[in-house]
């Protein structure tokens, strides 16, 4: 299939200084922006209105290249405030306008400098919603990016280079993303409008969170909670974990197949539940979870990315509006009669959240702590830390 596309120019450049390649030979040229060089990857699209920043700082998208929707990107600048990983995962960026001068009060620099600090390559001006409808109809292609100041590419160089790359079936990303040592959060809680983030000081409760790509804003709600977080390396062992005497266990969110990175993290999930240790999982946690719970998972044709994902709570009957970035699903049929279904998606019908009947283990597959997107789902920290809360006070350790 050859996409019919539309090439922008820009009035900052008479020619065309980036370039798109698909593994279908597509090609998509436009303006360069960010880091000179190439990057190779899957190609997804994010449906998001806001939190630019926020999406390319999340972990989740190492390996990938996130298409915007969304027009008009880089109008707010970019700040230190927004950002979800002290170290950026994604592989590019492709943006449909030119990116303008920031106009907000808490910009500190143009989107295009911070791109070119954190050397992410991207590529704008070009038909972003041919290329969103590619995707949707016949899924996330493999593709580089080439940013070259002039502007003259090898095409068949980088389709040999797309289809060269293995793609995310099968590889664990985890381990490349995770902390190498375990480290105490700061105890920042979330961003409040004229006070930024405030600092926890009471820690009652101790979690330990397995770090499998997580986000900041998951560590702050923790802080919220009067929580002290460990955050640990998704390779430590369950006995390195019991030793740090935790009141809950979090799986946090993360990049690649959950198959791969299960090999090594279903057998530690599965000592924590055994130990009855209040377990909660989000994304590739849930994942995780389900894989310890011997369900399957499988690769998505296109995923979930964006923050207006209807789900329903089967619990309650209501409709949550949920942030998501997952390209992967736990397989219905897969699970076991102890584990419950507490959430679909209303966009396909897929496993949005899971639970153990009988002990203090639960899961969803979307984002509750939002950075970006709506809220409609904190309340599942609550519930969480009411499990830690009972746990606390039978004084386990």
């Amino acid at each position: 299939m050859t996409l019919k596309r539309k090439n922008k120019t820009s009035h900052l450049s008479k020619f065309n200084s980036a370039i798109l390649v698909l593994e279908n030979k597509s090609v998509f040229k436009g303006i360069g922006l960010g880091y000179i060089g190439e990057a190779t990857g899957e190609v997804c699209f994010n449906t998001s209105l806001t939190g630019y920043q926020e999406i390319i700082s999340d972990p989740s998208y190492a390996g990938q290249i996130i298409n915007f929707t969304f027009p008009h990107i880089g109008n707010v600048g970019a700040n230190k405030e927004d950002i979800e990983s002290d170290k950026i995962w994604t592989r590019g960026v492709i943006f449909n306008s030119e990116i303008t001068s920031p106009s907000n009060y808490r910009s500190l620099q143009n989107l295009d400098k911070w791109l070119k600090k954190n050397k992410i390559v991207g590529i704008t001006g070009l038909d972003t919603r041919s290329l969103t409808s590619f995707i949707r109809d016949k899924g996330a292609p493999k593709g580089t990016i080439a940013n070259n100041k002039n502007g003259k590419f090898n095409i068949s160089k980088l389709i040999k280079k797309s289809l060269s790359w293995p793609g995310l079936k099968g590889m664990d990303l985890a381990k490349e993303v995770t902390t190498q040592n375990t480290y105490t959060w700061k105890g920042l809680k979330t961003w409040k409008k004229f006070k930024g983030y405030e600092k926890n000081k009471n820690k009652k409760f101790k979690i330990v969170a397995i770090d499998f790509g997580i986000k900041k804003n998951i560590l702050r709600y923790f802080s919220n909670y009067d929580c002290e977080i460990k955050v640990v390396s998704c390779k430590k062992k369950s006995e390195e974990i019991f030793k740090l005497k935790p009141h809950g266990v979090f799986l946090s969110n993360g990049p690649g197949d959950p198959a791969a990175t299960g090999e090594y993290a279903i057998n530690v999930v599965k000592d924590i539940i055994k130990k009855g240790v209040p377990l909660f999982g989000i994304c590739l946690g849930h994942q995780i979870l389900a894989l310890a719970l011997n369900a399957k998972t499988q690769k998505m044709k296109l995923g979930h990315r964006g923050a207006n994902h209807p789900v329903k709570n089967l619990l309650n009957n209501k409709v949550e509006i949920t942030s998501q970035n997952h390209g992967f699903e736990v397989i219905k049929e897969s699970l076991k009669k102890n584990t419950e279904i507490t959430h679909l998606s209303l966009f396909d019908n897929s496993i949005e959240g899971i639970r153990l009947k009988n002990k203090p283990v639960f899961s969803v597959q979307y984002h509750p702590e939002a950075n970006p997107g709506p809220q409609d789902s904190k309340y599942l920290f609550s519930n969480f830390m009411k499990d830690v809360k009972k746990y606390a006070k039978k004084k386990r350790y």
